[in-house]
């Protein structure tokens, strides 16, 4: 049977929110989940820092690990590398881009919010997506680092501040039409980790919505007929640097079955 792994990239813990609707779909895949530790977090860098590290780091991963398929599990790294990333390597690169699409699709008062980082929210890529596929609706952006921070605490098990899911989204429903936002992207694989936490924040009922299942159907598209292992077998996690903060997330690592962390 075909062992290669289906490689998933993230500057942190985000992407396991993208590993978690893959594995719900393709129960056997063998993973190698990827955290660059060493450089996160990612929404507070700049392009060109974002735009020379990933693809070499990529590259690295790919001659380390084989894999099968790469899934760039991350909003601000797809949106910024994709294209060199799929230009300089020979396999399938899934990326990560805001669903804005899907959120256009339920949108009853045509007023979305794109919650993201900083740097996916300024990205031109975000304004073609909107005017592509979200034209007649208003598209309202509001970048937040700290909840990037919120998740990752989440998943050491520091229990958060509701108060502060409420400030962050203010910037969001604070803007001029926020008051008649229905629909919210996800644009961080980051933010799904504290969906329950943004829905009990939020001033009224909104939807959240985000890539994940998508993305775990793409990739069910790009390796259909391959074969899979038996059972997928313990995952791999790989940091770019450990330490006792790392190291700390074990448990919440298991719970997705990545069992062998190793740093790269």
């Amino acid at each position: 049977m075909d062992s290669r792994p289906v490689l998933f990239f993230d500057s942190g813990v985000g992407g396991l929110s993208v590993l978690a609707a893959a594995q719900a779909l393709l129960p056997r895949m063998p993973v190698v989940y990827v955290a660059d530790s060493a450089g996160f977090p990612y929404g507070t860098k700049s392009e060109a820092e974002i735009a020379a590290r990933v693809p070499a780091l990529l590259g690295r991963l790919a001659e380390r690990y084989r894999p099968r398929l790469i899934v760039i599990a991350c909003n601000t790294a797809s949106t910024i590398a994709l294209a060199a990333v799929r230009s300089a390597l020979d396999l399938p690169v899934v990326g990560t881009v805001p669903a804005i699409k899907p959120a256009a699709l339920i949108s009853k008062t045509r007023v979305i919010g794109v919650l993201g980082t900083d740097a996916t929210v300024r990205q031109p890529y975000v304004d073609d997506l909107a005017r592509r596929f979200a034209g007649d609706c208003t598209v309202l952006r509001h970048g937040s680092a700290e909840l990037v921070e919120l998740a990752e605490a989440k998943l050491h098990g520091i229990a958060p501040d509701p108060a502060r899911f409420a400030e962050i989204l203010g910037g969001l429903f604070g803007q001029s039409d926020g008051a008649r936002i229905d629909t919210i992207v996800n644009a961080c694989t980051h933010f799904p980790l504290v969906s329950d936490e943004l829905a009990a924040a939020a001033p009224h009922p909104v939807a959240f919505v985000d890539g994940s299942a998508g993305i775990a159907r793409r990739i069910a598209f790009l390796t259909a007929g391959q074969d899979w292992p038996e059972t997928a077998g313990d995952g791999r996690a790989v940091f770019t640097a450990r330490d006792a903060t790392t190291d700390a997330l074990a448990p919440a690592l298991a719970r997705f079955g990545l069992m062998r962390p190793e740093t790269l």
